[in-house]
């Protein structure tokens, strides 16, 4: 009898191992347009999970589509959702310098209908046949943050947006009454870059237009506080801090598991 537990035993942990070695997370670059402009994301879900999961659209930093937002899209196809790292410059446009980065971004902070519009992966995720359409939220970081708040002004049908350490200001907080989305802000409580008038305008935009609405500072964190390659000086304005990009991202989790219930 105890040889046979340990045969039953052995046959059942081959057939866990089997349908692990299986499990993986599926990633690929996929091209398509927004009117004439051809445009390149980053795909990524878990191909052990059947059938249709919540999707979540991400807009990158102002480097664009590259190695840090690829992560964060394979983060969440392992927590099961099928996620989606949108282009808002354009196939072959990445920055590769800071000075270059600012100056394509500017382009879009200063041209918000063209960043809204940028955000066109969204009708790709939502047409994907693994993606549940009910259940979609988008998150962005730094510019990309202020690309997600702008999408949420837009009056996008989806349940949530996150914003870790993007902008907050916007040339249109009237819009805010179009929101149909939770909103989620996670920012870096020393970040020069976003300062407190600028967090004082946000909230008061949020209150005005009756959005269902939440604000995290994290104490000690500067701008891109969730992205390692942003460096350990937080004396630049722009640094890594390991504790609030945990943080963070452990209030994302959340936050997902609230709207998608």
């Amino acid at each position: 009898m105890k040889s046979l537990f340990l045969i039953i035993m052995a046959l059942l942990a081959g057939s866990f191992s089997a349908l692990n070695a299986h499990a993986e997370v599926v990633s690929e670059l996929v091209e398509y347009k927004q009117g004439d402009r051809v445009l390149e994301g980053y795909l990524a879900y878990d191909n052990a999970i059947s059938g249709k999961r919540p999707g979540i659209l991400i807009v990158p930093e102002w480097k664009g589509v590259g190695p840090y937002v690829k992560r964060r899209a394979e983060q969440l196809a392992r927590l099961g959702y099928i996620a989606f790292a949108a282009d808002i410059y354009g196939k072959g446009v990445r920055p590769q310098t800071s000075d270059e980065a600012a100056k394509i971004a500017t382009i879009y902070k200063n041209n918000r209908k063209l960043m809204r519009a940028r955000a066109a992966g969204l009708d790709l995720l939502k047409n994907h046949k693994l993606t549940d359409t009910k259940q979609i939220a988008a998150i962005g970081y730094c510019f990309g943050g202020t690309t997600v708040l702008e999408l949420a002004r837009s009056g996008a049908d989806i349940r949530g947006v996150v914003s870790f350490h993007g902008g907050l200001d916007t040339p249109t907080p009237e819009d805010a009454k179009q929101i149909k989305a939770k909103v989620l802000a996670l920012h870096g409580g020393d970040d020069p870059f976003v300062t407190a008038e600028h967090v004082a305008a946000f909230q008061d935009e949020m209150r005005k237009g009756g959005v269902d609405w939440q604000m995290v500072s994290y104490g000690g964190a500067v701008h891109s506080f969730t992205v390692p390659e942003a460096g350990d000086d937080p004396s630049k304005g722009a640094a890594y801090n390991e504790q609030a990009d945990k943080r963070s991202w452990e209030a994302a989790k959340t936050f997902f598991a609230e709207i998608f219930r």
